[in-house]
């Protein structure tokens, strides 16, 4: 399949499922308040939403991955991806939320702060493109 198609296709169900918990259940879909409310002490049924939706995005990513032929979600070895996760970490806590609730919900609310975040995102991850690939790579 296209990557680009692909692209798409991710796109439409991640907007989709945002979409669907927002009627569904009242809730936006930022991945880091979801995950979040698993660690604290909560209501059962609140638990429960959480829970299943954390493992629905575990299942399709599986599920997408054993389509594609993919053996592993990512080439990065397991520090380089440990560092990732804990400065993705801080930048939600800094950033007052994550990519999917300021990028997808966010703006789709046309929330003025989560435009303002998504495009601290995009300048960050631009530059560290940049740096990896033209710097640290020695121009690769």
């Amino acid at each position: 399949m296209n990557s680009w198609l692909s692209a798409i296709d991710g796109g439409v169900l991640i907007g989709l499922s945002a979409v669907l918990l927002m009627l569904l259940n009242g809730r936006i879909a930022g991945i880091s308040g979801i995950v979040g409310g698993l660690m604290q002490r909560s209501r059962a049924e609140e638990w429960a939403w959480r829970a299943a939706f954390v493992a629905g995005l575990m299942l399709a990513s599986g599920a997408a991955m054993r389509v594609l032929g993919q053996s592993t979600p990512s080439p990065a070895s397991v520090p380089v991806l440990v560092l990732a996760g804990l400065a993705v970490g801080f930048g939600t806590c800094l950033g007052g939320g994550c990519t999917s609730g300021h990028g997808i919900c966010g703006i789709g609310r046309f929330s003025k702060r989560s435009l303002v975040a998504v495009l601290i995102f995009m300048a960050t991850a631009i530059v560290t493109v940049f740096v990896v690939r033209h710097l640290l790579e020695g121009g690769a």
